[in-house]
């Protein structure tokens, strides 16, 4: 039977190191601080906002084209 060398629970979360400046550091700590939340919260709100922003960002570009250009995709898709 073949050895199980990492458990499976291992793989449920994804640990990483932020390496940040001085000052990006007492920013973070600031910012947590004045909402009643760790650094570490205040740092996994930053990115879900990012990638939630930037996935509206693209479907917005998408729309835009879509809408803008339908006259040249509908002669391309031809």
């Amino acid at each position: 039977m073949k050895e199980v060398l990492v458990p499976l629970w291992y793989h449920l979360e994804m640990a990483m190191n932020l390496r940040l400046t001085p000052e990006q550091a007492a920013a973070l700590r600031k910012a947590a601080a004045e909402d009643g939340i760790s650094m570490q919260e205040a740092a996994l709100k930053a990115i879900d906002a990012y990638t939630s922003r930037r996935r509206k960002m693209i479907l917005g570009a998408i729309e835009k084209i879509r809408t803008e250009d339908a006259e040249l995709l509908r002669r391309l898709a031809k």
